[in-house]
């Protein structure tokens, strides 16, 4: 069967919604040639972008972020532990990705999905590499007592470029991020102190290694943007539907300074060319222009 030529000969021929779910591929490249996408955007432009700090009361740190229906939910907890022999004066994240069963119907329950293991691995990855967290600033007494910082993202909402929106999350939690008041307890341990504990006058008379809560000094701050690479056609920031359709997806990952940070390819045949590749890194540079505009309305340095 060939490809109407016309939105009246698709009209007429089958329902629209129908020739979409029989010939999604078809459907979508006749949208390309017009450079427009079935949502509405040109090719580059990505989603509209929400951010919302301090959702999650019970965490030290919290972000959720929202890039079209795609949805993450970061919490940051704060633990003292005992820093290692190899970086006494340095504190550590360990960050974990999460996919439950509510973020999209590809995941089952009691089945983990493929890609959160990934994403948390890369995450770290970024995170160690662009430097954006002075991990000395988390040390509190050199080789005896550090911060461990726990990062969790949830998905809540699996509608394409899940890495891009769950660093957005991570960047946005950590800006939101309080360090807890931390004092010295009858057995020379460190503990963290809550809000009750601050007015009891015997906690106030031990050593206090913080006294007040603080806030992280954040630098080289990463954006990512997702693009998918088919024949001629580059797309910004693609829904899931696009994803499964279209499968070779490369990630930029740029810092405040719009240094790369990291270029990740994965899926398809397509040959990520020179041009291509050009292409990409300056869509990625707009869209950490517009993600810097978001989070500096929110005072994220």
């Amino acid at each position: 069967m060939g490809l109407p030529d016309s939105s009246q000969d698709l009209s007429t021929e089958m329902d629209v919604d129908a020739f979409r779910r029989l010939f999604p591929l078809r459907f979508f490249e006749r949208h390309l040639s017009e450079s427009l996408r079935p949502d509405g955007r040109p090719l580059g432009k990505a989603r509209d972008t929400i951010v919302n700090l301090g959702l999650v009361s019970s965490a030290d740190g919290s972000a959720l972020a929202k890039i079209g229906s795609t949805t993450m939910l970061a919490a940051i907890r704060m633990e003292v532990m005992s820093p290692s022999t190899d970086s006494p004066d340095e504190g550590c994240i360990a960050v974990e990705f999460h996919m439950p069963p509510i973020c999209s119907p590809t995941v089952r329950p009691g089945r983990p999905a493929d890609e959160a293991p990934v994403i948390s691995k890369r995450l770290s990855d970024i995170f160690s590499s662009c430097d954006m967290i002075d991990l000395k600033e988390l040390c509190l007494v050199s080789g005896k007592a550090a911060w461990m910082g726990y990062l969790d993202i949830y998905c809540l909402d699996a509608d394409g470029a899940l890495f891009d929106a769950a660093l957005l999350s991570a960047v946005a939690a950590f800006s939101n991020l309080q360090i807890p008041v931390v004092a010295l307890n009858d057995n020379g341990r460190i503990v963290a102190i809550n809000g009750e504990q601050e007015e009891n006058a015997s906690i106030k008379e031990k050593e206090a290694v913080n006294k007040e809560k603080r806030k992280l000094t954040l630098k080289n701050i990463p954006f990512a943007l997702t693009c998918i690479l088919h024949k001629k056609y580059i797309l910004a920031d693609p829904t899931a539907e696009e994803e499964s359709i279209m499968d070779t997806l490369v990630t930029v990952v740029l810092d405040s300074s719009d240094q790369i940070v990291s270029f990740n390819k994965s899926g398809g045949n397509a040959l990520a060319g020179s041009s291509a590749i050009k292409s990409c890194v300056e869509l990625a540079r707009k869209r950490g222009k517009e993600l810097k505009q978001i989070l500096g309305e929110m005072d994220i340095d």
